[in-house]
């Protein structure tokens, strides 16, 4: 039965308790001896007296002692915690935070109804037990701030006991006025969301008590991803999509049916057998019809938890491509603009511009930029093209003549990609050198532009040729030439990708562009370079804060929400872009529109958190440990019933008993002292 101290302050009297050794050592001094020979006879005497004057000096430094320890004891209020009350129980006012989980997964019902129901019980009983002079604190797992315990509502947003935990704790450690201070944490102890880490709170003497509520194990299946995995999307032409689907139960599910929804519209369906546990893919092949940012769900059956049997996505279906084409000196981009124009079934804006103008071009206005053969690029030049890259954009470089490869060679480090070495043949020779050996024909670049047989490519005569030698993991070779050098290489650089080209768009150096390869080949580069911001919108998280950039986009930006409603968010604007903040306050699961004027020019999906999916329960003395691991603190599991709720945190006071403990000291104290003062007179008689 352990035991605490209401008056914990009061302990430092204890210091007192060294008054009586501190008085017994000053009085032993020996006093001077002086010898009388008609005394010699009484030595024997004397030694047996002033052995029994020992012991019951020291006998009474103990009971000094004792009696001022239990004293100050008595006076700090010791405590035996208990379940049972009585005319003894009492309490110190206590500062209590009571934490109550009002997650996604406290939605389960059991016999005794939902467990959120249950919660608001425990914490309405957990109330009324506490006295006028008690401070209380009301928090949940999902907001940062106290509230009112009946404000309280089940919220979708993200959550988690251990965080909530040391927030209460942080709060405590602020704004709480009394030294006695406890957290009562009430919620379903669901495993996934006590797996996280706090960083400790100064003070240590926080007591943390969990109250758990449930306990039924849910069989569950959600849906946790969705994926667009074709990088070249067109209307009318076929896109693949795959969902991660998840079972969490003691079965194996068959046959389970998943459903693919594209602005409301059921286009595919499949089935698939969930092991428990075990995440699976459910691959979809959609033809939107429609173009623009169009919202999506996968919708799985409905179960115990519905909550998770939804997941929003949104796709971008681009009716315009914006390129801008940047020529270095004599360097020919008509092929190139020709081949952008004669696609008719998405409108590709271009632009071209010498070299000389790009350092004040904003970048960001623009999905790929194309470099056909500058000849010279300054450091600003190259970190704004890197980080245009960065940011999502697409890059194509193109080899030119006259350049200078230490810029070259600067630009492609700073995108992480390897150097080139030199050039081989002779431009506009007419006497090929190389040719194309093999192809990536599993590239989402090639879908539909080549026959599935390598030898029906069509290979073009390469007569001049850049030398460009791969230099990180993070590349991947398109196009390989018969000399083992790439003639198109992909860079992946942060959320954008590069290709590096080995030849220029002229007939100088390739008869590429005059082959029937050239223009699938760059609209579709064009496509695959600029999915990267164009593809799919960003996947959110309820409750959990992100930033989403937004390339030549205009400010300000209203924030349209699934059931309609409208608001401003944070943005500021960047060079060439606006940078939308999206805070943690969003608690509607869904597809949001960011929208400029009339027109919405970005959609992105909000979903709950995946941990909520598990809705396994640690036990009790597991979640205890898992929180202790976690916070610090020690952490206890009072058994809880309509009769131990409001005993669980009184005791029993035992002052009185230190009380006692002390007088009876004192008693025998004084009995020891008179006794002591008979045997010193009768030694001082005796001599």
């Amino acid at each position: 039965m352990p035991m605490t101290f209401l008056n914990p302050l009061v302990l430092i009297g204890l210091a007192a308790a060294a008054i009586p050794l501190i008085i017994h050592l000053f009085n032993f001094r020996r006093p001077r001896r002086v010898e009388y020979s008609s005394l010699k006879f009484l030595k024997e005497l004397r030694a047996a007296t002033m052995q029994r004057v020992r012991i019951k000096r020291w006998l009474l430094l103990l009971l000094r002692t004792l009696a001022i320890g239990c004293l100050i004891l008595a006076f700090a209020r010791p405590t035996l915690e208990t379940r049972s009350g009585g005319f003894l129980s009492g309490r110190a006012r206590t500062s209590t935070a009571i934490v109550l989980d009002n997650s996604l997964s406290m939605t389960v019902r059991d016999a005794r109804g939902a467990y959120f129901d249950q919660a608001m019980e425990i914490a309405h009983a957990l109330v009324s037990d506490l006295e006028d002079e008690d401070e209380m604190f009301v928090m949940t797992t999902v907001d940062e701030s106290p509230t009112d315990l009946e404000e309280i509502r089940i919220d979708a947003r993200s959550g988690s006991a251990v965080a909530a935990i040391g927030r209460a704790a942080t709060m405590l450690e602020e704004r709480a006025s009394h030294t006695h201070r406890e957290i009562l944490f009430v919620g379903d102890m669901q495993r996934s969301m006590l797996t996280d880490s706090i960083t400790r709170p100064p003070r240590d003497d926080v007591r943390v008590s969990l109250f758990p509520v449930g306990g039924r194990d849910v069989s569950n299946v959600a849906v946790l991803d969705v994926r667009t995995i074709s990088r070249v999307v067109e209307a009318g032409q076929s896109v693949r999509l795959d969902a991660t689907l998840v079972g969490y139960g003691p079965e194996t599910a068959e046959g389970y049916v998943a459903s693919l929804y594209l602005e409301g519209e059921r286009l595919s369906r499949v089935t698939v057998d969930l092991p428990p546990g075990v995440p699976v893919r459910a691959t979809f092949n959609i033809t939107p019809q429609q173009r623009g940012w169009l919202k999506g769900s996968v919708r799985v059956e409905d179960d115990a938890f519905p909550e998770d049997n939804v997941r929003h996505f949104s796709l971008h279906v681009p009716d315009e491509h914006s390129v801008l084409i940047v020529r270095g000196p004599e360097m020919d981009a008509r092929f190139v603009e020709l081949a952008l124009q004669a696609q008719e079934r998405v409108t590709v804006a271009t632009r071209t511009a010498d070299e000389s103008l790009l350092a004040s071009t904003p970048l960001g206005a623009y999905d790929v930029v194309v470099l056909i053969g500058p000849r010279r690029m300054s450091e600003g030049e190259i970190a704004s093209v890197a980080r245009f890259v960065d940011n999502g954009g697409g890059l194509m470089i193109f080899p030119g003549e006259d350049i200078d490869l230490r810029d070259y060679n600067a630009l492609l480090d700073a995108l992480g990609g390897g150097h080139v070495i030199g050039f081989d043949g002779t431009a506009a020779s007419g006497i090929p050198i190389t040719g194309i050996d093999r192809v990536d024909m599993e590239h989402p670049l090639f879908e539909g532009v080549f026959d599935a047989r390598t030898d029906q490519v069509e290979r073009p005569d390469i007569y001049y040729a850049m030398q460009y030698v791969a230099g990180h993991d993070r590349e991947h070779s398109l196009i390989g030439l018969s000399d083992g050098f790439p003639f198109l290489q992909e860079i992946r650089t942060g959320r954008g990708a590069t290709f590096v080209v080995a030849s220029a768009p002229t007939r100088a150096w390739t008869n590429l562009p005059l082959s029937g390869l050239f223009v699938p080949l760059m609209y579709r580069s064009i496509f695959y370079l600029s999915a990267a911001e164009s593809v799919e919108g960003e996947r959110l998280t309820l409750g959990k804060p992100a930033d989403i950039r937004l390339a030549g986009a205009g400010a300000p930006l209203r924030l349209v929400a699934p059931d309609g409603d409208e608001f401003i968010p944070e943005q500021r604007s960047l060079f060439g872009a606006v940078l939308v903040r999206i805070d943690g306050s969003l608690d509607l699961p869904g597809v949001y529109d960011l929208v400029y004027g009339e027109t919405s020019v970005r959609r992105f999906a909000l979903n709950v958190d995946t941990r909520e999916s598990d809705l396994r329960a640690a036990p009790v003395p597991e979640a205890a440990l898992r929180l202790e691991e976690a916070t610090g603190w020690p952490v206890h599991s009072p058994m809880l019933n309509s009769d131990t709720v409001a005993a669980a945190r009184r005791g029993v006071e035992v002052w009185n008993v230190f009380i006692i403990i002390a007088v009876l000291c004192l008693v025998a104290e004084t009995l020891v002292s008179v006794q002591k003062g008979q045997t010193a007179r009768s030694v001082a008689d005796h001599s």
